[in-house]
Order: structure tokens, then C-alpha cells, then sequence
């Protein structure tokens, strides 16, 4: 059975096809962080843009487990300077991996890397769409809401969408409703909300614009889903 675990902010640990995949694992500096990084061990980790609460502590646990690092181009060039092993793909690529299958998918964003004083390019943000054991996740990334989600839906049937609901960097709480209406997903799960004032959301309101027949579940961190 496959199963997401929420982590906090946008980071999830995801069982599917016999491998623990990680995906954007900020957790240091993060409130409402549900674990340490030295606690996860991940065979893989996703990572959808550059952003620091995004990317994360995505170098520190792939260079102490090994896990491969999954990322648009430009991210994954910067992880293996850095010593990590990577997986580069793009947005509208697919790939088959020993977990089933994983692909890219736009995102409406930024993507760019600060380290220091230095702004490095990330390329183009992404969401991403894991297949396998018959069950497929939809983690939305940071986005604005765009019409080719009813695309995504179509293709793709998720089971599963982790929505972005916090507003002013992504969707708000309206367009997220409204993108379940285009995604059609089975269940939708919010994240990106309340990890800092910015981004203050109440999920409650969310489920209750959510129309049948998606299903609204919220996951408080460290909380895990089945599907």
C-alpha cells in the first residue's frame, strides 16, 4: 500500500513501489518541522525548485544515506557539485525508475538557489507525479493555479494531490479549491500553509469549498496517509 507522510510545510516521505522517497525536505529552520533530517533515510529525493524551503536539507541526507537526487536540471547540476548523487530530468519528462514511474510537471514559480550572497540560477520550478503499485501522487510544487491542471487530471488520474493553499507565494485557499475541480483528484491534501505568517491558511476553509466527489484530507506533520 502506498502512503505519504507529512513532514511539515511542502515535505513529504513517500512510500511507493518499495522505496521511501523524500520530497522537498526543508526541515531545518522549519516550525513546523515533524522530524530531523538525521532521522529519514530516504532511497530517493525529490526536489520540484531551488528555493531554500524547498531544496532544504536535500545535500546533508543525500550525502549521509546516498539516496539520488531527483531535480530539474539546474537543481541537480548544484546537488552533485556538491557531492550528491542526481537523477537530472525537466519538466514533461518521464522517467522509469526501480519505484515505478516519475515525471515532471510545470509549476508557476521561481527556482533560483541563494547560498550566501550569491544567487545562483535554478531553472524552471516543477511539480512532480509519482506512478506505482497502481497508485499515482500529484505533489503540486509552488504554483499559481494554471489551466493545463485539468490536463494533468485527465492524463494522469491522481489519487492523490498535495496542493499548495498558503497564498501570496503560491495558490490561496479559492484557487486550490478550484484546481481540485480541474485535477479531479480522489483525495486532495493541503500543504505550504502556516509555517510562517505570510502564509497563514486555515485548511478547514479549504475543505469546505472542496466539492465532492474529491475528498479533503488534513494532515497535521508527522501525520501519514494510506492509499
Amino acid at each position: 500500500m502506498a502512503s505519504v507522510r507529512f513532514l511539515g510545510h511542502a515535505a513529504f516521505e513517500v512510500s511507493m513501489g518499495g522505496k521511501r522517497i523524500l520530497i522537498d525536505p526543508f526541515l531545518t529552520g522549519n516550525p513546523m518541522a515533524a522530524a530531523k533530517p538525521a532521522e529519514l533515510k530516504p532511497d530517493y529525493i525529490v526536489v520540484t525548485h531551488g528555493h531554500s524551503d524547498h531544496l532544504g536539507d536535500t545535500v546533508d541526507i543525500a550525502l549521509r544515506t546516498g539516496a539520488t537526487v531527483i531535480a530539474p536540471y539546474e537543481v541537480a547540476l548544484y546537488c552533485d557539485k556538491k557531492g550528491a548523487k542526481i537523477h537530472p530530468m525537466h519538466v514533461g519528462g518521464a522517467y522509469t525508475f526501480d519505484f515505478g514511474v516519475l515525471r515532471l510537471t510545470p509549476a508557476f514559480h521561481g527556482s533560483d538557489i541563494l547560498e550566501g550572497d550569491t544567487l545562483i540560477p535554478g531553472g524552471n520550478p516543477s511539480g512532480v507525479i509519482i506512478e506505482a503499485e497502481g497508485k499515482t501522487l500529484y505533489h503540486a510544487g509552488d504554483t499559481g493555479i494554471f489551466g493545463d491542471m485539468k490536463l494533468i487530471g485527465e492524463l494522469y488520474k491522481p489519487d492523490v494531490a498535495l496542493l499548495p493553499i498558503g497564498g501570496n507565494f503560491t495558490m490561496n485557499i479559492k484557487d486550490a479549491a478550484y484546481a481540485t475541480k480541474l485535477l479531479k483528484p480522489k483525495v486532495a491534501i493541503p500543504m505550504h500553509y502556516n509555517t510562517f505568517d505570510l502564509i497563514k491558511a486555515d485548511p478547514e476553509e479549504f475543505a469546505q469549498l472542496v466539492e465532492p466527489p474529491t475528498q479533503v484530507v488534513i494532515l497535521k506533520p508527522g501525520d501519514s496517509y494510506s492509499f
